[in-house]
């Protein structure tokens, strides 16, 4: 079992920045990919970015090069740099966890919302 807790959302101005944070607890949490999914107002949910370890990232095109997703080992904790916002960056956006090679996640986080407006 995992739990997720999310913290860093917010309102920003777009070619703002901010952080989101996943802290994981529970068992095995190091065996785990980390990661976010999105959810815009009347939109499905889309996948944004994972990590495994440091060299095993992966991100949607939309945000390649803007957002940096990163894994304190020691904290269990996942980060999500988001840079240059956009207005379509707006969404709920929820961490999860999954074993790797699972097509699906696991676990959830609570979702945190990211408005990028002026």
């Amino acid at each position: 079992q995992v739990q997720l807790v999310e913290s860093g959302g917010g309102l920003v101005q777009p070619g703002g920045s901010l952080r989101l944070s996943c802290a994981a607890s529970g068992s095995r949490v190091s065996m785990y990919v980390l990661g976010w999914y999105r959810q815009a107002p009347g939109k499905q949910r889309e996948p944004v970015a994972s990590i495994y370890v440091p060299s095993a990232t992966s991100y949607a095109d939309s945000v390649k090069g803007r957002f940096t997703i990163s894994r304190d080992a020691v904290k269990n904790t996942a980060y999500l740099q988001m840079n240059s916002l956009k207005a379509e960056d707006t969404a709920v956006y929820y961490c999860y966890a999954k074993f790797r090679g699972n097509a699906e996640p696991s676990y959830w986080g609570q979702g945190t919302q990211v408005t990028v407006s002026s």
